[in-house]
């Protein structure tokens, strides 16, 4: 399952939560290689953007409670379809 999430994190100086920022950098780490990440973006400003690949809702929910617990934030969370699945599903239309 696709999920592309979004941070806002909470208003605090940046210069305040550096350590915290880094060990995000850490724990998405392993994710990006285990491919349950297939892409993360730092925000200009403050904040990530990430495309989840998961099996289900509840990882995505551990994902995210681990990420809140790094780094405090508001996400906004939109779930996607795979291009080859919107295709398949367009082909089997009819207009």
């Amino acid at each position: 399952m696709l999920f592309l999430v979004i941070s806002e994190p909470r208003p605090e100086p940046p210069s305040s939560v550096t350590a915290s920022r880094q060990r995000y950098w850490t724990w998405i780490a392993p994710l990006q290689a285990s491919g349950e990440v297939r892409s993360v973006h730092a925000r200009v400003g403050r904040g990530a953007v990430v495309l989840f690949d998961v099996a289900s809702n509840e990882q995505l929910h551990r994902r995210m409670n681990e990420w809140a617990d790094i780094i405090p934030a508001r996400f906004d969370v939109y779930p996607l379809i795979d291009p080859n699945a919107a295709k398949q599903f367009l082909d089997g239309q009819t207009a």
